[in-house]
């Protein structure tokens, strides 16, 4: 064998030794940091042990070792209540999940109506209508709600009566006779004018009007008496 042959030879063992040197190598590095991170965990497990043992001692009191086997007994005999109650939890999860677009639809569809009335001055109105209540409870004793309560029915019954439409269309007469009046110019009148204004068929007739109300009020009265 040449000499060149035995140092090819020698370089080729050279190459191996320095790979399996590598290999050592880092299998101590793996080695220590396994060793390091085994120390890490014991010291993380100790500590946790020793916070349970402490958060075990103040439940020791109010705690048996009985109770331990008696719930995992428990739970086994209702392992199918637990998984029906699991079952109909994902099904309730589920509908949420497709309810979710509805919910969406119907809270825009909500927000749109509020929206809306806010716009018509209703809340306005209903704040307004709080103020009235406010005063009325205010101005009015638990006796005069009583007596209002008593007298209800008399009270509907004249309003059904006042919003007849020939009872509405008087009182608009009224209100618009009076609106075009102008009270301040009217002028001071004396006996004999009055007198003479009373022959006119205009009084003539206000006064029949009246004469009969009149009767009719007192014939009423007498039918009530």
């Amino acid at each position: 064998m040449s000499g060149s042959d035995i140092s090819g030879q020698l370089a080729e063992i050279q190459t191996t030794l320095d790979g399996i040197t590598a290999e050592l190598a880092l299998v101590r590095q793996q080695r220590r940091e396994m060793e390091d991170l085994k120390e890490d965990l014991t010291r993380v497990a100790k500590d946790l042990f020793a916070g349970a043992i402490e958060e075990f001692e103040d439940i020791a009191p109010f705690v048996r070792t009985g109770d331990f086997l008696h719930l995992v007994k428990l739970i086994l005999r209702n392992t199918n209540n637990i998984t029906e109650v699991i079952g109909k939890l994902e099904s309730a999860l589920d509908f949420f999940e497709d309810f979710k677009p509805i919910g969406k639809e119907l809270f825009g569809d909500t927000l749109d109506s509020l929206d809306k009335l806010d716009r018509a001055k209703y809340f306005e109105f209903a704040s307004e209508a709080i103020h009235i209540s406010d005063n009325v409870v205010e101005h009015f004793s638990g006796d005069d709600v009583k007596r209002l309560a008593d007298n209800i029915v008399p009270i509907l019954e004249t309003l059904k009566s006042i919003t007849q439409p020939q009872m509405m269309g008087a009182i608009k007469n009224g209100i618009t006779v009076f609106d075009k009046m102008n009270v301040d110019d009217i002028q001071e009148v004396s006996i004999w004018k009055a007198m003479r204004e009373l022959n006119t068929p205009e009084m003539k007739r206000g006064l029949g009007f009246i004469i009969a109300f009149l009767k009719n009020i007192s014939n009423q009265e007498s039918e009530i008496k």
